[in-house]
């Protein structure tokens, strides 16, 4: 039986945005979808960066529920990804070893990997996706 790779178990359909879509944009697709991390990609689906509700935390006004709904409303609709986004993020390849990416979740603290061929976005893959292999694998065993 041959080891898993990590285009096993990444999520290939993922959401993105790009650098120029708007705060609220990205709001709005984290809460549609339920999800934590976007890939930022350009026109030619190339990965340039990635941005995650924690980086949104740290860095965003939008998040101080002291400030008026109407201020915080036009910070969302008038800031842009790029000055949330995480540049230069680290990827692993759809044909690593599910180990390899295993462990670069868990020196470098990520909560996901992009998924790249050459520079194109093919994928992601996350704790949760992790979490829900060792899941399943222990419902088959059982």
């Amino acid at each position: 039986m041959r080891s898993l790779l990590v285009r096993d178990l990444m999520t290939a359909e993922v959401r993105t945005v790009r650098a120029t879509s708007t705060l609220a944009e990205l709001l709005d697709l984290l809460q549609e979808r339920n999800i934590r991390h976007v890939p930022v990609v350009d026109e030619d689906e190339e990965l340039v960066g990635l941005v995650t509700q924690r980086d949104l935390l740290r860095r965003s006004l939008a998040a101080r529920g002291d400030l008026p709904m109407t201020v915080r409303e036009e910070v969302v609709a008038h800031r842009t990804v790029d000055e949330f986004m995480t540049a230069g993020v680290m990827t692993v390849d759809p044909d690593a070893p599910l180990e390899e990416a295993a462990e670069l979740i868990l020196d470098n603290k990520l909560g996901c990997l992009p998924v790249v061929e050459g520079q194109n976005l093919v994928g992601i893959i996350t704790e949760s996706d992790f979490v829900s292999h060792v899941l399943e694998r222990s419902a088959v065993t059982s």
